[in-house]
């Protein structure tokens, strides 16, 4: 007799997963592996015919999917991707706020204005701003999971990724207070940090070959991370798997973090 999908503990079937920045990179397989896990997925980034593109490939493949194009750091967005998604589906169960930007890359002294109130604000305060649109919806019914894409960045001082660094580290104290706030009405809200994932927006990290050769002998396995490393904890954490699981940051780092080569 085959099992019940509906049953297991790792499967997402028939909720709601709206994923930010999920175009391309980590945020596009994070959507991919939901959509695989039996969800409805929403796919979000600043350019509608990229969204479109990861649309019509998870339709290919059998999945309900739409394509809603956002800038997270503009507040009528947000209100326009919440409103679409809920109209569509009536209920968002999964939110993934990964999309971030970087614009600056180099010391703090540098750092102009805008590209720190930028940083900030796509970073942080658009990942509040969603999560207040959001998370009371998921709080009528009793039950939701929010994910918050940070970095391992948020660990250690950084020569060059400075405000970067700083508003994921942000992000991890802003997912212990959600989850504070939240997980009694049913609520569930996590981080992960991501190592050096080989996507477009960590080129700059990796694209000389002495400096990917140090990256990857930097860490316990030796190589780069790619984006399905990273999805598969998001949908872990989405899923009933990890049902007693909030307020935490996982790091996805290859052993980074804990590596020494003595």
């Amino acid at each position: 007799m085959g099992e019940d999908k509906n049953t297991h503990p790792f499967r997402v079937d028939d909720r709601v997963a709206l994923v930010t920045g999920s175009s391309r990179g980590i945020g596009k397989a994070i959507a991919q592996q939901l959509a695989r896990a039996g969800a409805r997925v929403v796919i979000s980034s600043r350019k509608l015919d990229a969204c479109e593109a990861v649309r019509d490939e998870l339709r290919r493949e059998g999945h309900q999917a739409i394509a809603v194009a956002c800038n997270v750091g503009t507040p009528g967005d947000l209100e326009a991707l919440v409103a679409q998604t809920l109209d569509t589906w009536q209920r968002i169960d999964i939110l993934v706020a990964n999309a971030g930007v970087n614009p600056h890359y180099g010391p703090l002294l540098e750092i102009s204005e805008e590209a720190w109130s930028k940083i900030l604000g796509s970073n942080l305060t658009a990942t509040l701003q969603l999560a207040n649109r959001v998370l009371p919806q998921m709080a009528e019914r009793g039950s939701g999971s929010m994910i918050l894409v940070s970095s391992i960045t948020a660990f250690a001082g950084t020569a060059r990724l400075g405000a970067y660094a700083i508003s994921k580290a942000a992000e991890v104290q802003l997912a212990r207070n959600l989850a504070v706030e939240w997980g009694r009405r049913g609520i569930r809200v996590n981080a992960i940090a991501p190592g050096v994932i080989e996507t477009d927006f960590a080129k700059a990290l990796y694209e000389n070959p002495k400096a990917r050769r140090a990256i990857e002998n930097a860490n316990c396995i030796g190589r780069l991370g790619q984006p399905d490393d990273v999805a598969g904890l998001a949908v872990f954490l989405a899923s009933d798997a990890a049902r007693f699981i909030t307020g935490q940051t996982i790091l996805v780092d290859g052993g980074s973090t804990v590596y020494s080569p003595i």
